[in-house]
């Protein structure tokens, strides 16, 4: 049977998803046809359409192509300028973490959890050092236990942990879900928040450099104390012109290196590169963070910071970073620990079925959750 589809909707279909149409020709010889209405796909050939551009396959059976909107504010921006069109792996993403949330949020009800106090316990006019050292706080965010680390990507793993512990679902993954053929892209978003007092949420793009994913945490957890979802794409050096992206940068900032803290560390005459690998070593944060720092205390002016970041930047891509790991570690970083241990107890205990885990989850046969639950210490 075949099915009459508006070209308008193919054409947006590959757009959307970031291809040409000749990109698709291959997959779909016939495809200038349907294009110039001299032949319509079948049903089969559509859902294939739809996989491959990553579009509902309810979306060509409209008369017109839908407006997306993204599902939470936005708070990006490039060159100042609000970004537009998402792409369908930003979209899929929120949408799965949405998922998630929604679940975990049902799982803490069910298990009588409180309400996290700290959701929402500040506002946007609020002293940015205060709020800072509440945070840290809250989470035992202890300058002198990171400066007891060997590395400032151990301090990011105990970082996360912190937040974990704290009640925050920290899912970090450079993939939308499990499928490693849709990356997605850094220069898109880096990190975004989805606040709620039982279930709050915060996604960093894995596909991020390490050096940017501390910051992007930072950040993202000043949005949750203000009880406001978003989408970011700040980083250490930007400087946005809205006010709860400014104000929930100098919040990370403060965080990460607290400037009265940065001022006894300073030594006179020495050169920017000791500077920046000691301070680096002892705040175990990244250089691109004491950068930033550097220009907040006047150490360097904004052309120095400019020249340096990306002297930096460069530098930094050229060290080969270790990837891979254990597979049930890789999971349980992008799903978060808190969700991936929910939602094996409600398995275990019945509460939920195999293939609702297999969707939140991504697993795809019960041996692999099996051990995955082992990992977690849920079963023996």
């Amino acid at each position: 049977m075949k099915i009459q589809v508006a070209p308008a909707l193919l054409r947006w279909a590959c757009e959307r998803a970031g291809f040409r149409e000749e990109d698709l020709k291959g997959k779909f010889p016939r495809l200038d046809r349907w294009l110039n209405e001299e032949d319509q796909p079948t049903l089969k050939q559509l859902e294939r359409f739809a996989q491959a551009t990553h579009t509902p396959i309810g979306f060509f059976f409209l008369s017109e192509p839908p407006t997306e909107a993204i599902p939470i504010p936005d708070l990006r921006t490039v060159g100042n300028i609000r970004v537009s069109r998402p792409t369908p792996d930003l979209l899929d993403t929120i949408y799965l973490c949405q998922q998630r949330q929604e679940w975990y949020r049902e799982f803490a009800l069910i298990a009588g959890e409180p309400p996290l106090s700290f959701v929402g316990s500040v506002r946007v006019t609020d002293d940015v050092v205060a709020t800072a050292e509440r945070v840290r706080q809250a989470l035992g965010f202890d300058l002198e236990e990171r400066r007891q680390l060997s590395s400032w990507t151990d301090a990011l793993r105990r970082f996360i942990e912190q937040a974990d512990a704290l009640g925050v679902l920290v899912m970090v993954n450079g993939v939308v879900g499990s499928n490693n053929r849709r990356k997605l892209n850094p220069a898109e978003f880096r990190g975004f928040a989805l606040s709620d007092p039982l279930a709050p949420l915060i996604f960093i793009n894995g596909a991020d450099s390490k050096a940017a994913q501390m910051f992007t945490l930072a950040h993202e957890l000043a949005h949750l104390w203000l009880g406001q979802s978003a989408l970011s794409d700040v980083g250490p050096t930007t400087t946005p012109e809205n006010d709860v992206e400014w104000w929930c940068n100098a919040v990370a900032a403060e965080l990460l290196v607290p400037l009265a803290a940065l001022r006894s560390e300073l030594y006179s005459r020495e050169e920017l590169r000791h500077t920046l690998d000691r301070l680096s070593r002892q705040f175990k944060v990244s250089t691109l963070v004491i950068l930033r720092r550097l220009y907040d205390v006047e150490y360097l002016t904004r052309e120095q910071l400019w020249a340096e970041y990306e002297v930096e930047v460069d530098r930094l891509s050229r060290i080969s970073a270790a990837s891979g790991g254990n597979f049930y570690s890789t999971t349980a970083a992008r799903v978060s620990k808190r969700f991936a241990r929910a939602v094996a107890i409600s398995v275990w205990e019945g509460r939920t079925s195999f293939s609702e885990a297999s969707r939140l989850l991504g697993f795809k046969n019960m041996s692999t959750f099996r051990e995955f639950s082992i990992q977690l210490g849920i079963v023996a």
